[in-house]
């Protein structure tokens, strides 16, 4: 099954949280360097500066967060492309796909990943895919998004919030700079804005498994299950071997349907 990149919208109005930007909008709101007084949701009285940067567990642990929630962070081995070492011939063939453009290029190590059933490989790709993601093409875009990236990981929510602002500013169509904010939105609770960013981020990228794991999880905690699955079997779409995926269909199909006979 799929859910339309509108999905989040109908969530908004029907949770009354804050409307997500329209994705054909040529640049985000203005910077909020301060946290929301209200935003629809629970948690939005915490002080931005001791908010943990990324996903946390809900108080009773359910669901369970998924490390794969939003796709990882910007790392300094960016520019590798891939995390063991390559024989000649992968390198001859990484060689003559140089002339790729990035499009191209995604769009062939997307059709790799949903072909790859070994966990360990497809991470690999996945991985490509990610670094390929962040590379924004313009080296002011990058380095506000390290800084952003470590603001995040020192719990500078304020400081992290403004760069992002910064990067969507310059470049609105930039769908990581979109993804790291709605990752920033949720570890602060503020899930009605991280809606709104995974929106846009999937306006953009609508393969973006770290968006739609993101978005499952916001739709659990609000016990909207079935909408949930879903989003999850969206993910194995374009990532069959995630395992943090594939656990969680099995997982909610059950609590849904009950357990095969």
């Amino acid at each position: 099954m799929r859910i339309a990149t509108s999905m989040s919208l109908a969530l908004l109005i029907s949770f009354g949280t804050v409307a997500a930007v329209p994705a054909q909008e040529a640049a985000p709101p203005a910077p909020e360097l301060a946290p929301d007084v209200d935003d629809g949701m629970p948690g939005d009285d915490t002080t931005p500066g001791d908010s943990p940067p990324m996903v946390i567990p809900a108080p009773d642990a359910e669901p369970e967060t998924s490390p794969d929630a939003f796709g990882s962070a910007p790392s300094p081995d960016d520019e590798a492309i891939d995390d063991s070492p390559m024989d000649q011939a992968q390198e001859d063939e990484e060689v003559d796909r140089s002339k790729e453009t990035r499009a191209e290029r995604i769009d062939r190590l997307f059709s790799e990943l949903r072909q790859e059933a070994d966990p360990q490989k497809a991470r690999r790709i996945a991985s490509r895919i990610e670094r390929t993601w962040r590379r924004s093409g313009s080296a002011t875009i990058d380095l506000l998004m390290q800084r952003a990236a470590k603001a995040m990981s020192e719990k500078k929510n304020v400081a992290a919030l403004d760069l992002l602002d910064q990067a969507l500013v310059l470049k609105p169509d930039y769908a990581e700079a979109w993804n790291r904010r709605a990752t920033l939105n949720f570890g602060m609770d503020r899930w009605g804005k991280s809606l709104a960013d995974i929106e846009q981020t999937l306006a953009r990228e609508p393969r973006h498994w770290g968006a739609l794991m993101g978005l499952a999880m916001i739709l659990q905690r609000l016990d909207e299950d079935q909408k949930a699955l879903e989003t999850y079997m969206r993910v194995l779409e374009v990532y069959p071997a995630l395992k943090s995926a594939q656990d969680a269909v099995g997982k909610l199909s059950e609590e849904l349907t009950g357990p095969a006979i």
